[in-house]
């Protein structure tokens, strides 16, 4: 059985739930007699300790932004900075396969902007999108981004 480990934060629950579709999702597609995929979540917060990764991992990040439009004049991260940093930490980054961006459309150009820039930062690919809760399209679509990449 191959496992997919996904590292994120839900500052309001909206990637929480998204990944819990997911799960549901991979949960059903291995009832059809696919491949196997266990899809293993981690839920970073400001209280999680920081640790040492030790297999590769995808990161959900949903957009959380104070100032500036996050193009030419600035930006501030609110509320993600705890995943962030754990990615940061020791050799984490190293191990990021790809991130996985949320955010709100009515946003323009700052939607899943923080994915954008974690994405730059650790060096790893922006994989795929999806706005608040997503679809069970956006579900499917990025299951198969995952696996693809995994």
């Amino acid at each position: 059985m191959k496992t997919i480990r996904i590292l994120y934060i839900s500052i309001e629950g909206n990637t929480r739930a998204f990944l819990k579709n997911l799960n549901k999702y991979a949960e059903s597609v291995n009832n059809q007699g696919a491949d196997s995929i266990n899809i293993e979540l981690k839920e970073i917060t400001e209280q999680t300790d920081l640790d040492h990764e030790n297999e590769p991992f995808f990161a959900f990040v949903p957009t959380y932004l104070d100032g500036g439009n996050g193009i030419d004049n600035g930006v501030t991260e609110l509320m993600t900075n705890a995943l962030g940093e754990y990615i940061e930490y020791g050799n984490n980054a190293r191990l990021l396969e790809g991130v996985v961006g949320s955010g709100n459309r009515n946003f323009n150009e700052q939607y899943c902007l923080t994915a954008k820039r974690y994405a730059s930062k650790f060096n790893a690919p922006f994989l795929a999108d999806y706005e608040l809760r997503g679809t069970g399209a956006d579900v499917e679509r990025i299951y198969k981004v995952l696996v693809e990449n995994s």
